[in-house]
């Protein structure tokens, strides 16, 4: 009997065994639930491009009322927020290059005695502008809110005081990237997010293919140790990372021209924890996946929250208080602000310190639970 071109009854027994594969893929089908879900909620409520409330510091020499109605007008904007009251232009270099403060408003002695003359006195606003998008709408706000606070002011007897030409001039001082140049900040960051996109996923598709293939089978039979079945794996991963550290120097430096303010060592020594982190996440993934898709997708849903929590994308501090706490936790986050800080403002290790120990401590988390879940893996 000739058989049917399509048959209904074979097409829905097909249709029929593709769900009740899905069904057993429970990882799967969870991906395909979070995923959507997770991007609605990081595009709609934890990314934007307009940070508020940035933390701002002030050097006062000038104590008078107009001062005061300054930074008091600063302090009620949406744009600053003022954290620090510092003593000496020292202190005030010292936050922003440890990016405790993204403003440092300096207001000069003679500030109220040259506006009383009928002079235009000026003010100094330094920013850090290693990301210029964090930074660029506060600066125009400044402008705003500077005149029409001291509009304010000039009431009475000083009204004489208004003119048509703004009653003072502020300066803008952009610093480690005075020309507000996109690359000086998203080429730095590549490099984390290369390391964590590579290494994450090679690592844990590599150890993942050795049980597929029962490679993996043939450890049983030695007397390697599960820690050093680790080591063993991670040490050759680790040299690949630092070719791709080496890599995107090269380009950075001779393509797009990003200085390298800092010190080089010091920065190769940096990435050595971060490296290691991501590994440690690469080898847990591996021994929680039963195939190479479903490592792949367990890498992929942990570096879409690294790529758009970390700062990378957008500005850190525009994220809302929840993200900016996931973010902290994910070590991206401090590795970009250790590269950037060492390329573009020249820190040195007691400047980077704050950052390196969220790393290690999410360095050792992850291999720990790798080497527990590794061990059950063998024994």
């Amino acid at each position: 009997m000739r058989r049917r071109w399509f048959s209904f009854e074979r097409f829905a027994a097909v249709v029929g065994k593709e769900f009740v594969q899905m069904r057993r893929d429970r990882l799967t089908f969870a991906m395909i639930i979070g995923i959507p879900v997770m991007q609605m909620v990081l595009f709609g409520y934890a990314i934007n491009s307009d940070p508020k409330h940035l933390p701002t510091a002030v050097l006062a020499a000038d104590q008078s009322v107009f001062s005061r109605t300054l930074v008091a007008a600063m302090q009620n904007s949406d744009y600053f927020k003022i954290v620090r009251v510092v003593e000496s232009e020292e202190q005030a270099r010292d936050l922003i290059a440890r990016g405790e403060v993204q403003f440092v408003v300096d207001i000069p002695w003679d500030f109220s005695r040259r506006l009383l003359r009928g002079e235009r006195p000026s003010v100094l606003l330094t920013a850090d502008a290693t990301d210029p998008s964090a930074t660029s709408n506060a600066v125009s706000a400044f402008r705003v809110l500077a005149e029409s606070a001291l509009a304010r002011e000039l009431e009475g007897s000083l009204v004489h005081l208004r003119r048509d030409a703004p009653s003072l001039e502020v300066i803008v001082h952009p610093r480690y990237n005075p020309e507000g140049l996109i690359q000086y900040n998203i080429v730095p960051g590549l490099m984390g997010v290369v390391l964590t996109m590579t290494l994450v996923i090679i690592t844990a598709l590599a150890i993942t293919r050795e049980h597929e293939r029962g490679t993996m089978e043939n450890l049983l039979s030695t007397p390697v140790r599960p820690l050093e079945v680790m080591v063993g794996k991670i040490i050759p991963f680790i040299l690949m990372g630092y070719m791709q550290v080496a890599v995107i120097l090269l380009a950075a430096r001779y393509l797009f021209q990003v200085p390298l303010t800092g010190s080089l060592p010091l920065l190769l020594l940096a990435s050595l924890p971060f490296i290691a982190a991501n590994l440690g996440v690469g080898i847990t993934f591996s021994t929680l996946a039963r195939n190479q898709l479903q490592a792949m997708q367990m890498a992929f849903f942990f570096f879409l929250p690294s790529i758009l929590l970390s700062g990378f994308m957008f500005p850190f501090r525009g994220m809302p208080r929840w993200a900016q706490i996931v973010g902290e936790v994910l070590p991206l986050t401090h590795y970009l602000r250790i590269v950037r800080g060492i390329l573009l403002k020249g820190n040195g290790l007691g400047e980077i310190a704050p950052e390196l120990w969220p790393i290690a401590l999410f360095l050792i988390a992850s291999l720990s639970i790798g080497l527990k879940r590794y061990r059950r893996t063998l024994e």
